[in-house]
């Protein structure tokens, strides 16, 4: 859960969560039959597939900023890394913010996801440096959408199972690449029961206790093949709202993900923030 902001000399600490790192639509639904009598496909359909369409691709690299406003504070968090859709892993390099005097609050931190784990390493509060920390994703709230800092791309994609009232804004384009631009809301139940096994867990925690509202308002961008290229989400958690923004290119890039050994997992404490 995120937790609010600690002030010191007038900058706002890094954003911090339970087990570390952070402490209406628009348009027409186009169903039905097209002018010259042809079939034009459901919207909300077209969206809910785009996870299948990642598996697809195999990997790719991975871009993601998280805004988070919690009173008059807002931060935003970056990260950068490839992801594995097929095996369910990825590895990112997350960037917390600067405080108020432009002095970097922490240094990159560590990444992987794995289908059920967060690993993190570099986060601080007494954990060496040498050392991960693991999360089991089912034990967040949130099953990973917000606490990593940057969103699980699957399970980004995964939310998008559970779209409703869909509708097309229009043709436009991502990273070079020509997309369909779609915007609706994502029902956290509906996610949670078409998910994959390996995100259907935290997907069930995210609808059962994770937000304040059971759905999620969406803005997707899919290319030719029915990719993401571009997703945006918007979260309630507790006093705060989340901006998650993930953007996918270079797919098929070798994503390589090597989870740590047991005797690199750290066991002892972590220090409250």
């Amino acid at each position: 859960m995120v937790q609010r902001h600690r002030r010191t000399g007038g900058s706002v600490a890094a954003v911090v969560v339970a087990a570390g790192l952070l402490a209406g639509t628009t348009g027409c639904s186009s169903t039905g039959a097209a002018a010259d009598g042809s079939h034009v496909e459901d919207p909300a359909d077209v969206v809910r597939r785009s996870a299948d369409s990642l598996v697809g691709a195999g990997s790719s690299k991975v871009s993601t900023s998280m805004e988070m406003a919690s009173g008059g504070t807002r931060v935003t968090i970056r990260g950068k890394g490839v992801y594995d859709f097929r095996r369910q892993a990825g590895r990112f390099d997350v960037m917390l913010p600067r405080d108020a005097a432009g002095v970097d609050g922490h240094r990159p931190i560590t990444e992987l996801m794995a289908a059920g784990a967060l690993y993190m390493k570099n986060r601080g509060a007494g954990v060496p440096s040498d050392k991960w920390v693991r999360i089991e994703t089912r034990s967040l709230s949130d099953g990973n959408l917000v606490t990593g800092g940057a969103t699980d791309p699957l399970a980004a994609a995964e939310l998008l199972r559970g779209a409703r009232k869909v509708g097309f804004v229009g043709e436009e384009r991502v990273g070079g690449a020509e997309v369909r631009h779609y915007r609706g809301v994502a029902d956290l139940r509906a996610a949670a029961r078409g998910a994959s096994a390996g995100q259907r867990g935290a997907l069930g925690v995210a609808a059962a206790k994770g937000f304040s509202r059971g759905a999620v308002p969406f803005d997707v961008y899919l290319d030719e093949r029915g990719r993401v290229r571009k997703v945006r989400q918007q979260f309630s958690v507790a006093d705060a709202n989340v901006a998650s923004t993930t953007l996918l290119y270079d797919f098929g890039t070798p994503a390589k993900v090597r989870l740590p050994a047991g005797k690199d997992i750290f066991a002892g404490k972590i220090a409250e923030p």
